[in-house]
């Protein structure tokens, strides 16, 4: 009687345990173990509140400003003990696979360089740096280390705009490219609240590498490049503006870009002053358009034929969040193209559109991207 009830005790626990995993989740053991690295960008709240799917574990934090880490870690239900004041003490001591960059853009490059080395992959959020230099160290060294380097954008995991590149690329059912629309932004982030530690920086031109034109106008370039296939515009011209100067006195809240290519036109539209938040791209081809209006709805006419809308689902795991698919990246199983939205060779080429913008609203000038790097 005593081993039977040994043996129901020890059922029991097994029983306990398994059901404290997610339903199709992996054992602690097997996720991806991720560092975070700063937590001024407010986006950090995607990984840190995000819902237990059982495929990466948070082991450390890496944040110098103790009141903000208190406020994150007790908002989110984590311990302080994650919490360390120095990246590179921190990867030394938790050895994670890889470590997401939530602090300013220039800082990307010190994040690399401090993973890199050490055989840890990186993803940053949006842009991939602060600007093409840093761009093309951070790319230097992934290489070189053999690392993965990935971007993050909101709009990588729209469905509407999967759906979108599909009939552009698969169907066909728009013909050749003519013209891409992308408008992205909100009425500016002190209109929309941001906090004090996220503000400081995203209006710093040293830190951010300029206001809506980078902070914005990196998605269309994101998106037009990925629609292109990877391809380089001809030319880039720009026009930025201060519409709130007494908000934004060192950066820009309004940028207009314009890129070339042999045959058709993209037009980038990032903005501080929209009425309210946006991101929606429109593709007009030989035949008809097709306008993702958010991450679902999609937009389309076909000739003389009546537009449409519809519902679009969102993509399939792990292409519906950045870190389901980080993970699926550092554990082999998915190899990123070279003109997906998230890979290093495509945010390079953001990165050139970038640089190229701001040198054309500092000059007045069209900018003709280097032939010899196409």
């Amino acid at each position: 009687m005593k081993t039977s009830r040994t043996s129901a005790s020890i059922l029991g626990l097994l029983l306990m345990a398994l059901l404290a995993v997610p339903v199709g989740a992996a054992p602690v053991n097997d996720r991806l173990r991720v560092v975070v690295a700063g937590l001024t960008h407010t986006h950090v709240h995607g990984i840190l509140g995000r819902a237990d799917r059982g495929d990466i574990q948070i082991v450390g934090i890496a944040e110098a400003n103790r009141d903000l880490a208190r406020r994150y870690t007790e908002r989110h239900g984590l311990s302080m003990d994650l919490v360390h004041d120095d990246l590179e003490t921190l990867l030394d001591d938790v050895r994670p696979d890889a470590v997401t960059a939530f602090g300013s853009i220039r800082e990307h490059l010190a994040v690399v360089e401090a993973c890199a080395p050490r055989g840890i992959h990186v993803m940053v959020e949006k842009p991939l740096a602060v600007n093409l230099d840093h761009a093309r160290r951070m790319a230097r060294l992934a290489r070189e280390h053999a690392v993965h380097l990935l971007t993050n954008y909101e709009t990588t995991w729209y469905g509407s705009n999967r759906r979108l590149y599909q009939m552009v690329h698969e169907e066909n059912a728009l013909g050749a490219i003519r013209k891409m629309v992308v408008h992205d932004g909100h009425a500016g982030p002190v209109a929309i609240g941001v906090n004090e530690e996220f503000l400081e920086w995203l209006t710093d031109p040293e830190q951010n590498g300029a206001g809506a034109l980078t902070d914005f106008g990196c998605y269309g370039a994101d998106l037009m490049t990925w629609l292109m296939k990877g391809q380089r515009p001809l030319t880039v011209t720009a026009v930025t503006q201060h519409l709130q100067p007494e908000l934004y006195p060192n950066v820009d809240d309004e940028a207009t870009i314009v890129l070339t290519y042999p045959g058709a036109q993209g037009i980038i539209q990032a903005s501080w002053n929209w009425p309210f938040s946006r991101k929606d791209t429109h593709v007009y081809g030989e035949r008809g358009y097709a306008c993702a209006l958010d991450g679902s709805r999609l937009r389309v006419r076909v000739g003389e034929s009546d537009e449409t809308q519809t519902e679009t689902s969102a993509p399939p795991a792990p292409l519906d969040d950045p870190f389901a698919y980080l993970a699926a990246v550092v554990r082999g199983e998915i190899t990123p193209a070279p003109d997906d939205l998230s890979s290093l060779e495509l945010n390079l080429v953001v990165m050139e559109i970038l640089d190229a913008a701001l040198e054309s609203a500092r000059t007045g000038r069209r900018v003709e991207l280097d032939p010899a790097a196409r």
